[in-house]
């Protein structure tokens, strides 16, 4: 299991926050509420072969 660290934009408040992802689990669409006001974001987790390669955000009503 490898867990990576990366930062994305809030699409409700646009605050930039630090999410933590395991690339080791395939393609991923999952919510992880908003650190700054507590909103869901829809996070989508592409990867390919060589691990993660695109992470959309959305918003919860996307």
């Amino acid at each position: 299991m490898e867990v990576l660290n990366k930062t994305i934009g809030c699409p409700y408040c646009g605050e930039t926050i630090e999410i933590q992802i395991d690339d080791s689990m395939g393609e991923q669409d999952y919510y992880e509420d908003c650190s700054v006001c507590c909103r869901p974001i829809r996070l989508l987790l592409k990867v390919d072969i060589e691990g993660l390669n695109e992470i959309v955000v959305l918003r919860d009503d996307e």
